[in-house]
């Protein structure tokens, strides 16, 4: 059925029961997996906010938040596919809105299933947060299942 499974996290408590269910699925179908988080490109407001406080290297020390961030995400992953024998891979995407990060991740590493989590917005709260999951959905060539 599938081959190679993407799986996308940001971390949270919501997305740790993707990154399950994802794991889960791999391990009954016998497949790998790829485990990606992406970090967004960096504010200029936030840049300027930092420089203003002081921080002489705002770009660079935004770069190794980030990395620091997606090295710990991508840890807790990789943690839990490794306890249940599940082969996998960890990949960082930055600098990419999380939705075109996701799917090129997933064109990049040959994945024919992209599992994520929904936060299940409607409406305004919708509107005004977006809906990555939506994004993934509506543009992606690959199927998606999402965990809510």
């Amino acid at each position: 059925m599938y081959q190679r499974i993407l799986i996308a996290t940001d971390g949270s408590e919501l997305a740790d029961k993707a990154v399950a269910h994802g794991i889960a699925l791999a391990k009954d179908l016998a497949v790998p997996i790829c485990v990606v988080t992406v970090t967004g490109p960096w504010s200029a407001f936030e840049l300027a906010q930092m420089s203003r406080m002081g921080d002489r290297n705002p770009i660079g020390r935004y770069e190794e938040m980030a990395a620091a961030a997606a090295n710990s995400i991508l840890g807790k992953a990789g943690e839990l596919a490794k306890a249940q024998g599940v082969r996998f891979e960890l990949v960082h995407v930055q600098d990419r809105r999380p939705s075109e990060g996701i799917i090129a991740a997933a064109k990049d590493k040959a994945c024919d299933l992209i599992v994520m989590a929904s936060h299940g917005y409607r409406g305004l709260n919708r509107l005004l947060l977006g809906s990555q999951a939506y994004e993934v959905l509506t543009h992606s060539k690959v199927p998606a299942l999402v965990v809510r």
